[in-house]
């Protein structure tokens, strides 16, 4: 399908919705909350607020088309309600409370077929798919959300457009916890930018580069600096790309490598470890994620550490990097690329396309005179880390008690605020050591900061409209209409795994892995719990396919992004390591691809019906060891036989 295709397709569709929508009906005097609009026979809950005075004519009832059903009073609440109410038609139609033959109260709502509520995220699915672009995909999924919330009039279609902005948007960022995220990513961003721009992220290269003396060291010591630029991904591709890049020429490894080591260690390292530009926006996502769901009191945080070893892609995909970089074995085009290094020196293909210059981000190189201490990266690092623990702990102790256990503490803490005090201090710390040695001024600090800070925006706007998309799969009951056709037959233990594809399919269409878990994170997360509640597991006991299913967002996003030829993560390391685009995704597919289908069928799945989550991860280990030394095929160990890092100029020498 084109996007001119869809682009009509679009328009069909909303026609229809005007031809068979029914009318706005908007709700009664507000004395009971009933939620509109409702899906036709999904069950909602009315609630009536008032004291037991309500009873006095007789047993209230709540009324819906003829059919009653009894109210039941909470005193602590002082309310009434009743659950499993349902709409057996479309249109509008009164809700009431009777008691004695009396009409006590009423309320008037709108029922809307339940295919319709999962019309924005589909869309926003679609669009972002046939486009490639994240940001109107996701705005145009809340406008449509909004039309489908207000009732499909004419004007329902631009006052929709204006609450777009004005109701969704907006309410996204004036929620406190969101705000929070914001800041959070904003600051670590910029503590990122000032220790590039001092020189420690370079020195931090210099000690590591120091010790590569040959191929196979090259290589490992390109993962292992990879491993320690974890806290932002493209932080990551760019330092590693292009500080290693002359090491590895000189050393007759294959561009194509470099590229494939820089990509798959970056994403997989910056959603895994605790403190990074990710943790914010994952965090964020989770808690949007969790917060309607009853009976599940847990933090967002919490959850996101309890995900980690559900996370098989993103931890067999570090350590097939290693295992590769290390066992000297290569197959598929990898091994054709590096057998063209290491026998001619040629680390670029004959045909490769390269342009350098855009890959430097002179933006944030240090002076000329700038001392490259790995100290001015790994202190304030340091200090953002251990501010974060500390701040997760003071507030968990004074939330869960003096006698409660660590994963007690750490499951009641506010994650806000400690990310929050973390990045601030983090970033002075950064600003005072750059100051305190004379290696930026004021000014040149602060630029360094706002550098940083920006390379954020972008995933900020994403991440605002993803939990205003959020907002409106609650408010057309989304999850409740996937429970009501899949929840009847889908296995619980399958939930992991099925988001896992879907993720990992919509990030490869759409390149975007921040994108990906925006759009699915609001959505699949009440759904895997909604699943597990239908099947009468929503306990403790169960707990860990809710944190895989979560887990299976983040990594099957990543996944999807290693494969994608349109990932902007992909594109950037290509660029980093001066390596062709296409020869970059052709080479790394295989290693992917492979590591990808062992996390889903021997991670993902076995896990999901309580196989323990590090008997799977030992399994799948064991499986690439074995596969790589199967398919594999020996590479020669390459010692540096010329000093120059020009791919043109080694070539003549090879």
């Amino acid at each position: 399908m084109t996007p001119s295709s869809l682009t009509r397709a679009v328009f069909v569709v909303l026609g229809a919705l005007f031809l068979v929508a029914s009318p706005a009906v908007g709700q009664g005097s507000g004395t009971m909350d009933v939620p509109s609009p409702v899906l036709t026979g999904i069950e909602f809950t009315v609630t009536v607020p008032g004291d037991s005075a309500l009873a006095e004519k007789g047993a209230p009832m709540v009324q819906v088309g003829g059919e009653t059903q009894a109210l039941s009073y909470d005193a602590s609440q002082e309310q009434w309600t009743v659950e499993g109410v349902t709409v057996a038609s479309n249109g509008g139609t009164t809700v009431e409370v009777v008691a004695g033959g009396q009409t006590l109260r009423s309320a008037d709502t709108r029922a809307i077929p339940g295919w319709l509520s999962i019309v924005p995220p589909l869309l926003a699915i679609g669009m972002a798919l046939l486009y490639r672009r994240v940001v109107p995909a996701l705005f145009f999924g809340v406008w449509i959300g909004a039309v489908l919330a207000i009732g499909y009039t004419p004007w329902a279609a631009f006052k929709g457009l204006l609450d777009t902005m004005q109701v969704y948007v907006l309410g996204a960022l004036a929620n406190e916890s969101h705000a929070a995220i914001i800041l959070f990513s904003l600051m670590i961003g910029g503590m990122v930018g000032i220790i590039s721009k001092n020189g420690g992220t370079l020195g931090i290269v210099e000690r590591l580069t120091g010790w590569a003396s040959d191929s196979r060291r090259g290589q490992v010591a390109t993962w292992a600096l990879g491993l320690g630029i974890f806290f932002d991904d493209y932080a990551n591709t760019l330092i590693v790309g292009n500080t290693m890049r002359p090491v590895t020429d000189r050393l007759r490894i294959s561009r194509e490598k470099l590229a494939y080591i820089v990509d798959s260690t970056a994403a997989p390292i910056s959603c895994l470890a605790f403190v990074t530009t990710w943790i914010g926006y994952e965090v964020g996502l989770v808690g949007t994620a969790i917060e309607g769901i009853e009976g599940f009191n847990q933090g967002a945080y919490s959850v996101f550490l309890n995900s980690i070893p559900y996370s098989f892609y993103p931890l067999l995909a570090l350590f097939f990097v290693f295992l590769i970089a290390y066992s000297r074995r290569d197959f598929g085009p990898m091994y054709h690329a590096e057998k063209r290094a290491r026998e001619t020196g040629q680390v670029l293909g004959p045909d490769a396309n390269v342009d350098e210059a855009a890959a430097e981000g002179d933006e944030l190189s240090p002076p000329a005179d700038a001392p490259n201490r790995a100290v001015n990266a790994v202190i304030p690092v340091v200090v953002l880390i251990g501010t974060v623990l500390a701040g997760l702990y003071a507030t968990g102790a004074q939330a869960a008690g003096a006698d409660a256990s660590l994963r007690e503490i750490i499951g009641g803490a506010d994650s806000y605020a400690a990310l929050m005090w973390g990045s601030l201090i983090g970033v002075l710390t950064a600003a005072a050591l750059s100051l305190g040695q004379g290696i930026l001024d004021l000014e040149q600090t602060v630029e360094a900061w706002y550098e940083g800070l920006k390379s954020m925006l972008f995933a900020m706007i994403i991440l605002v409209l993803a939990w205003a998309l959020s907002n409106i799969t609650e408010v057309l009951h989304t999850a409740d209409y996937l429970v009501s056709i899949l929840g009847e037959w889908l296995p619980a233990g399958v939930v992991p795994a099925i988001i896992f594809v879907i993720a990992a399919a919509t990030a490869f269409a759409t390149g975007s892995s921040w994108g990906t878990m925006g759009i699915l994170m609001p959505l699949v997360v009440p759904l895997a719990w909604a699943v597990l509640a239908k099947n009468g597991m929503a306990s403790p006991d169960h707990y860990h396919i809710l944190y895989s299913s979560v887990s299976c967002v983040l990594a099957g996003a990543v996944w999807g992004d290693h494969c994608s030829p349109i990932s902007d993560t992909t594109i950037l390391s290509s660029m980093a390591s001066g390596c062709d685009h296409i020869d970059h995704v052709r080479t790394q597919l295989p290693y992917a691809m492979s590591v990808g289908l062992v996390a889903l069928l021997l991670g993902t799945l076995p896990t999901g019906f309580g196989l323990p989550w590090w008997v799977s991860l030992s399994v799948g280990v064991g499986v690439l060891v074995t596969l790589h030394r199967v398919v594999g095929t020996p590479i020669e160990t390459a010692k540096p036989p010329f000093e120059t890092s020009d791919p043109v100029e080694a070539s003549a020498a090879g």
